[in-house]
């Protein structure tokens, strides 16, 4: 558990009047007696972040492209599509760092404040 993590776990038994074992105990008993539900969450949560990590790999790769095609118009090369598949990129991006700032806020509003 990092600072910040305690920080938020030590806040959260504070405010329910808990010593921190008493609201550790609590939360892995609830969070035991919904194995699906506590497993799914997880799992979501995981998922959603290996999506992330594999889109960022895949945005590297089409700046390696954008790369070539632009030594290849340096080079005097026709591109017709070019800008078509650079908005397409534009908007996966966006959508990436909307899916990003989504899944963030979704931690930060899931901690008690």
């Amino acid at each position: 558990m990092n600072d910040a993590e305690y920080r938020r776990f030590a806040d959260a038994a504070a405010q329910c009047q808990m010593t921190n074992a008493a609201f550790l105990a609590f939360a892995v008993d609830k969070a035991a007696r919904d194995l699906t539900r506590t497993a799914a969450e997880i799992a979501t949560e995981r998922a959603v972040i290996d999506e992330l990590f594999a889109a960022r790999r895949h945005l590297g790769r089409i700046h390696g492209l954008f790369n070539q095609v632009a030594k290849a118009l340096n080079s005097g090369a026709d591109a017709p599509h070019l800008t078509a598949a650079a908005n397409a990129v534009l908007q996966a991006a966006g959508r990436m760092e909307g899916a990003a700032d989504a899944l963030l806020a979704h931690r930060d509003s899931s901690a008690p404040a």
